[in-house]
Order: C-alpha cells, then sequence, then structure tokens
C-alpha cells in the first residue's frame, strides 16, 4: 500500500506536526506500507538537520530518519524552501528538494493520503 502524508504545519509549536512525523515513522515501519512524506509551507523546517531543542524535547530532523531508515521517503517542496531560505544542504540526511508535479504524482499513484 503507498501512503503519502503532507506535512503543513511548522517543526516546533504544533502538535499536529510531532504527531504526523510519528505516524510516518510507524507506518515506514510495517511490511508491506511504502511511506511517502511531503513537507510543505512551514512543514520544510521539521527537516532541517542539526536541530538544538531543550532536553526531554523531541527531535523531529531524528524522528524523519527513522521514515528513510525503513525504506520511506522524505520530500519537501522546493518552493517553500526558497521562502523560507532553506537550502538542499540544510536538509537531514535523506531528505530532498522536490517540486508540486512530484506530489502530484505522488497524490495520484498514492492509495491513502493524509493531510496534517
Amino acid at each position: 500500500m503507498k501512503t503519502l502524508i503532507i506535512i503543513n504545519g511548522s517543526a516546533y509549536g504544533l502538535d499536529s506536526t510531532y504527531n504526523a512525523i510519528r505516524l510516518a515513522a510507524s507506518m515506514a515501519k510495517r511490511e508491506g506500507i511504502d511511506t511517502t512524506v511531503f513537507l510543505m509551507g512551514d512543514g520544510v523546517t521539521a527537516a532541517m538537520a542539526g536541530q538544538k531543542t531543550p532536553d526531554g524535547y523531541y527531535k523531529l530532523d531524528r524522528m524523519l530518519g527513522t521514515v528513510t531508515r525503513n525504506g520511506g521517503e522524505i520530500l519537501c517542496c522546493g518552493t517553500c524552501m526558497d521562502a523560507r531560505g532553506i537550502t538542499a544542504e540544510m536538509l537531514v540526511e535523506g531528505a530532498r528538494r522536490s517540486t508540486m508535479e512530484e506530489l502530484t504524482d505522488n497524490t495520484l499513484a498514492a492509495d491513502k493520503v493524509l493531510v496534517f
């Protein structure tokens, strides 16, 4: 089954972004589930490497690594990255710049699309 998870919310301050990434990591671990995460808007900030959060606070960059280590894909809207001054070099390992065309292709190919 192909699952696409679209995340629009900022990296920190919204439980929906945290929970969406938790769900993506859990789904990526499941046999037979092809998981793609597409980060849009402020969501692209979740894929920035080297995040420094207070001790005991979740680290979204590390959580996204669980997705890619389990065969999932992390795509970041290029237009959204540009608007926020984020370059491809600033992204966590395994995440990459993407396009609206690729989001369209993934949406049409997905069995399930979840939007956060």
